[in-house]
């Protein structure tokens, strides 16, 4: 197999790859996963070891897909690599997975936790964080609707907005002189927490902060040496924002007892008002809301475009009515509408830890396809063009195969309902998948 016909230009760096690999992975999530670890953890030392096998872990997945998106750089990403491993169905599944699940899922969470941090921050009833939630994920699809232009501003404004409180909170929370102290010894969970809990709720909770690394193959083909910079800029990206994750966790943990993160669900807000004080408090929360909001606004942009490549390649029931785009705007609606209707249907029936721990747990499924998909691919296309080729093969592989199994094996053994939704939803595609595939031979 040669070199595509189309080539996307070659004008990238180091400095501008790894730019772009910490800035598609860091998001809301690190803001606001503190509660749950500390609760799954009740461990100082096992919460932030957590972040860091999670980084691990997203390291050795990163580099899996990098061989993969460099072999395969076609648009659209992680459906084609599944395709070209497993076939058209699980393929049609993921593009399935993620606008009923992935998409819709993250919008809601997040949209949530926009609420939540919004209700707390003027002080009023509870009772308005669904409705307040519902307002945000409208908003932000009404913005897409005026134009791609105008939702990429605002994606680039809160790029740079939401490292702000990341970087105060942990220079103010490691330097000040009144820090809690952070026992990292003895190393185990908590009491009355097994190391297989821990480990398991940890993961699921930092993998939903790490979310993003899936995009950094994606970037391949518009360097200008992948073979060398790639691994690099992956490695050198996600070990950064491994590190960020850590020293702003250890920041929390100086700033508030692990019992009192526990319990406490804007647990970032409130260790920004012990650093600075209730005003400036009330800045980083703001901070945080932009922060948030710019990561919705991504999934929107990059979600209701999902459903409109699956109507143009006619692979979704209804396919007429998903490629259509607006007049004025051109812009997917119908694709935007269904997302932000199934994320209002979400923010009704679940919570922010469910959701989130759901997405995980039913993309972790096809990554780790995609994982397996390495060794696949170079037994079925030995000759298949690799740009670059993963470092540690086989061992890197299989350590994100082990990594990826253990999440979805314990979420199983531990979540069995919360799986079995993820799974019934994604199994649901199975039907739409042979009806559609029918209606298509009826026409030809």
């Amino acid at each position: 197999m040669g070199q595509p016909k189309v080539q996307l230009e070659k004008a990238m760096g180091l400095t501008s790859a790894l730019a772009t690999v910490m800035g598609t992975v860091i998001g809301g999530g690190v803001f606001f996963k503190i509660s749950i670890l500390a609760q799954q953890t009740r461990s100082a030392s096992v919460l932030l070891t957590v972040w860091v096998i999670a980084g691990f872990l997203t390291i050795a997945g990163g580099l899996c897909l990098a061989e993969i998106a460099t072999s395969i750089p076609k648009a659209g990403g992680a459906v084609n690599y599944i395709e070209a491993a497993y076939g058209k169905m699980p393929s049609f599944l993921l593009g399935w997975a993620q606008i009923l699940i992935y998409y819709p899922a993250n919008i809601a969470a997040l949209s949530i936790i926009f609420a939540t941090q919004f209700v707390s921050l003027l002080g009023v009833s509870q009772s308005w964080i669904v409705p307040i939630a519902g307002v945000v994920a409208l908003s932000i699809t009404g913005l897409n609707l005026l134009g791609a232009r105008l939702g990429s501003w605002v994606q680039n404004l809160t790029l740079f907005i939401k490292l702000i409180p990341i970087a105060l909170i942990i220079i103010f929370g490691l330097t000040s002189p009144h820090g809690q102290t952070v026992a990292l010894w003895p190393f185990q969970p908590g009491h009355g927490v097994s190391w297989f809990t821990a480990l398991n709720g940890g993961l699921l909770a930092t993998m939903f902060a790490y979310d993003g690394w899936i995009s950094v193959g994606n970037m391949a083909g518009e360097m200008k040496n992948p073979r060398r910079h790639l691994p690099i800029a992956i490695v050198g990206g996600l070990g950064l924002t491994t590190l960020v994750y850590a020293l702003i966790n250890l920041a929390f943990l100086k700033t508030l007892p692990i019992s009192q993160l526990a319990t406490n669900p804007t647990a970032a807000a409130a260790s920004a008002g012990v650093i600075f004080g209730q005003a400036g408090g009330r800045l980083v929360t703001i901070g945080i809301l932009v922060s948030v909001y710019g990561a919705i606004n991504g999934y929107t942009m990059t979600g209701m475009r999902v459903a409109y490549a699956m109507g143009v390649n006619n692979t979704i029931p209804l396919a007429q009515y998903f490629r259509k785009i607006t007049r004025l705007t051109r812009v997917p609606i119908w694709g935007a509408l269904f997302q932000l209707m199934v994320a209002l249907l979400m923010m009704l029936l679940g919570n922010f830890n469910y959701l989130t721990d759901m997405l995980v747990f039913v993309m972790w499924v096809f990554n780790t396809m995609i994982f397996g998909a390495v060794f696949i691919l170079r037994r079925r296309q030995p000759d298949l063009l690799r740009p670059y080729k993963v470092w540690g093969y086989p061992l890197v592989p299989l350590i994100a195969i082990a990594g990826g199994l253990f999440i979805v094996i314990s979420t199983l053994m531990t979540q069995l309902s919360l799986a079995l939704v993820g799974l019934g939803l994604t199994a649901l595609g199975i039907p739409v998948y042979y009806w559609q595939q029918h209606q298509l031979a009826r026409h030809k």
